[in-house]
């Protein structure tokens, strides 16, 4: 059984829809019916594929963070 370590958080004012998460993690995120980002889960176990797609964000609208600590999107 997976640890929850993650957290994801898409600030729903600075995404734009373009759906580039949705695309790179379908597992992770998806769109709603406003053609807006949101998390299928918001605890996750640790995934390099949450990162890619904050990475890919070209709104930076996602957020991973390690309790308080924010690890996505990497500089």
């Amino acid at each position: 059984m997976s640890r929850v370590a993650w957290s994801l958080e898409v600030a729903k004012d600075r995404c734009m829809g373009s759906g580039m998460c949705a695309a790179l993690a379908p597992e992770l995120f998806r769109l709603d019916d406003a053609e807006r980002a949101e998390p299928v889960r918001r605890d996750i176990a640790a995934d390099e594929r949450a990162l890619d797609a904050a990475d890919s964000c070209p709104a930076l609208a996602i957020a991973v963070r390690e309790g308080p600590r924010t690890v996505g999107p990497r500089p």
